[in-house]
């Protein structure tokens, strides 16, 4: 299936001079959206993975199926303010601004192995922000997956050293 084809392309949102990729297109449709998680399962199985973070919201919409598929245990990672326990927190830069990412300080034990997904790699800031909390708890990234990668942004470039997949690449912003 041609997935990038179901990802509606929405100007001067959430600013003017951001090109959106929507992915409700692609997730509403069962087919394209069992492709994505099986792709990515086939991916990961034998990665040995004990927990996929995913960061909110889109990134939960892959990443539960993910870990339930991997047998791995699904930890979310949330904006300012949305967790009920202890939590640290890291500020990053996007592309129209700036934001902070958070993840409760119980959520990995040192040593787990953790496969980070999001919806889309831009500038990779919220990705990197997302790998250093892991990281702060004493995670090892195995890899970071996303489903699509504007790669005109040049995220990788803030992901370097780090395993960095995405299923589909749009060219420009």
């Amino acid at each position: 299936m041609e997935l990038a084809r179901l990802i509606r392309s929405i100007p001067d949102f959430p600013v003017k001079g951001i090109l959106f990729r929507d992915i409700t297109t692609l997730i509403r449709d069962g087919d394209a959206l069992q492709e994505v998680i099986d792709t990515l399962v086939e991916r990961y199985i034998d990665s040995d993975v004990e927990a996929v973070a995913a960061i909110e919201a889109r990134g939960w919409i892959f990443g539960a199926p993910l870990a339930y598929e991997l047998g791995a245990g699904f930890v979310p990672i949330r904006k300012p303010s949305k967790l009920p326990a202890d939590t640290i927190s890291v500020e990053y830069s996007l592309e129209y601004g700036t934001n902070k990412l958070e993840i409760h300080k119980d959520a990995i034990t040192p040593g787990t192995k953790v496969l980070l997904v999001d919806d889309l790699l831009a500038t990779g800031g919220s990705a990197k922000a997302a790998a250093q909390l892991i990281e702060k708890l004493g995670g090892k990234v195995l890899a970071i997956a996303f489903l699509i990668e504007l790669v005109d942004l040049h995220g990788r470039d803030a992901l370097k050293g780090y395993d960095v997949y995405s299923m589909i690449q749009f060219e420009g912003a």
